[in-house]
């Protein structure tokens, strides 16, 4: 029989440590429009730091869209949900439940957090997440696997466009969500001005 799900406020050194071992996680936000879309994406890459008992953050690299972002900046509550589950014998899915920030290299935020992460040519943002609840379930139905490895196709793309060439995809690709909003990207302004 499944296991009771637990909520909670903050993160125990316990759930940090889970939270730490994950080779990859999940991020769910929503746009503020009735007809808009919900989106999901995975993450990996040694993108994810704890940086408190209730504060986490990622690097997020240039992808497809740019929809996490987008949502979080559009959305008047700002919310997102992240989502790490065990693939490995001990069975556990926990749910991050919060209020997401988009920091870019023009903000005041960006030197201290952008140390605490690899350094990637196609690093696009920041997103800080301030966990608000989070909930833990049994994972019992999710299957095990074993890590083969990182891929490598993302680094290449974008060492072969270099600094210039992803800025450029940015204003083709990344500008805009799916559903027409506008991510800010390339608005140059601190945060605070933008009124994020």
């Amino acid at each position: 029989m499944p296991g009771m799900a637990n909520f909670f406020e903050r993160l125990t050194p316990k759930l940090t440590e889970f939270i730490e071992r994950q080779k990859l996680f999940f991020v769910a936000t929503a746009p503020p429009l009735a007809e808009g879309r919900i989106n999901l994406s995975p993450k990996g890459m040694d993108t994810l730091r704890v940086l408190s008992e209730d504060t986490l953050a990622y690097l997020d690299l240039t992808g497809s869209g740019n929809e996490t972002a987008t949502h979080v900046r559009h959305d008047p509550n700002h919310r997102i949900t992240l989502m790490f589950c065990s693939f490995d014998e001990r069975p556990l899915i926990l749910r991050l439940y919060g209020h997401g920030e988009v920091v870019r290299r023009q903000d005041a935020a960006w030197q201290d957090l952008a140390t605490r992460f690899p350094s990637f040519i196609n690093a696009r943002q920041i997103i800080v997440i301030k966990v608000q609840s989070g909930q833990t379930s049994c994972g019992f139905g999710v299957p095990m696997y074993e890590l083969k490895g990182g891929r490598n196709q993302m680094q290449e793309w974008a060492e072969k466009k270099g600094d210039a060439g992803i800025r450029q995809y940015w204003a083709d690709k990344n500008t805009r969500s799916i559903d027409g909003l506008e991510s800010g990207l390339l608005d140059g302004s601190p945060a605070e001005a933008r009124g994020e």
